[in-house]
């Protein structure tokens, strides 16, 4: 009988000293690198940005999601190699609210998960949540549409006027070049509709429409360049002619309609784009996309400056333009002041960094940038 008192006496000491262990863990919140070094059943609280949707050990898909059954964190908001993420196992009752196929807008989101620490998908993961809260990051970034692009801008840090718009070129200009055949699977991914993944969503009409009905007939729809290709003689050669940072889909007549004008308030009603205006030289859009379009125009007026054979774009400050100029500067201002950025342009911009080209819009990750450059 004493030794049977001495062996639980022995086993509650244990217990004792390990469940505080346990506790810190939990209570702590670890990196994603941490959580990954924990043993296995380890109870853990780990805080990291939400990166995709793991459906292997060695596939995690970052876009065009197909299941809201599972989560892939990193450190980095732009990570792309698995070997650095954990994978976040989602039981029924944090898919609704947490799943990337019926939450597309929470990819880039920083949220903090307590649960335990086992592999998933014979990955480094956790499973068993108790818990998952959005929260802000400590550069103050998190669901509140913040700049989740690290230290891509460090060199503009200061910088204001004709230095600035030079650093952020720098920056953007070397990035990867589409086909302009290669620019319809982008845009069936850049622009797909959050709320139905077989559709996209049209840029002046807002419709949402098959990803497959594309073309040049009525009602397909087909590749608009926000910043008209004959603005700068670029056609649909690669880089100016397919930079999806300004292609998007629009139904077709609409893109015919459009032409090439400049952008400026006023004008007739456009019949088949409800909101939407037209004059001889200009083009209003509707409300919903108008900072979109001013904040694309800005990038394409930074990343093209006439270098390596590439045009020289410029934003003019009236309507009837030609060459390589575009208008309505002044316009182009109040539109992207009235309209914010979107999640829906954050997670294109994401979309178009990680898997495409390689580079960003700075106007969507800093909206200041647009005042302190003109």
């Amino acid at each position: 009988m004493k030794q049977v008192k001495q062996f639980l006496f022995v086993v509650v000491s244990m217990v004792l000293l390990v469940s505080p262990l346990q506790q810190a863990h939990a209570a702590e919140a670890l990196t994603v690198q941490e959580a990954m070094k924990e043993y296995d059943g380890t109870k853990v609280t780990v805080e990291g940005y939400i990166v995709g949707v793991p459906t292997s050990v060695y596939h995690v898909e970052q876009s065009n999601f197909s299941s809201n059954y599972a989560l892939a964190l990193a450190d980095d908001p732009n990570e792309t190699q698995q070997s650095d993420m954990i994978y976040i196992k989602l039981d029924s009752q944090y898919r609704s609210e947490y799943g990337l196929q019926n939450n597309p807008d929470n990819m880039g989101d920083f949220i903090e998960v307590s649960g335990e620490r086992d592999d998933y998908f014979s990955h480094d993961g956790v499973e068993y949540v108790t818990s998952i809260q959005t929260k802000q990051d400590n550069g103050g970034n998190g669901n509140d549409g913040g700049d989740t692009s690290g230290s891509y801008y460090d060199s503009a840090s200061g910088l204001t006027g004709s230095s600035l718009k030079t650093e952020l070129h720098t920056i953007i200009d070397d990035h990867t070049e589409l086909s302009y055949d290669d620019v319809w699977g982008a845009l069936r991914v850049t622009d797909q509709d959050p709320y139905n993944s077989s559709n996209v969503l049209l840029l002046y009409t807002g419709r949402s429409q098959s990803k497959y009905e594309n073309g040049g007939n009525i009602d397909d729809w087909n590749r608009e360049h926000v910043w008209a290709k004959s603005h700068g003689d670029f056609g649909t050669t690669m880089g100016a002619g397919t930079d999806i940072h300004h292609l998007r889909p629009t139904d077709s007549t609409v893109n015919s309609s459009r032409g090439n004008k400049d952008f400026d308030n006023g004008g007739s009603a456009q019949g088949e784009a409800a909101g939407t205006y037209a004059d001889a030289d200009s083009w209003e859009p509707r409300d919903e996309v108008k900072g979109d379009v001013a904040r694309m125009v800005f990038y394409m007026a930074v990343r093209y400056e006439g270098g390596s054979g590439e045009p020289d774009l410029e934003v003019a400050n009236y309507t009837g333009t030609s060459g390589s100029q575009l208008g309505k500067l002044s316009t182009l201002k109040q539109w992207h002041e009235q309209d914010p950025v979107s999640t829906f342009e954050e997670r294109r911009n994401d979309i178009i960094f990680s898997d495409y080209q390689g580079n960003r819009n700075p106007f969507i990750d800093h909206p200041e940038y647009v005042e302190q450059i003109w």
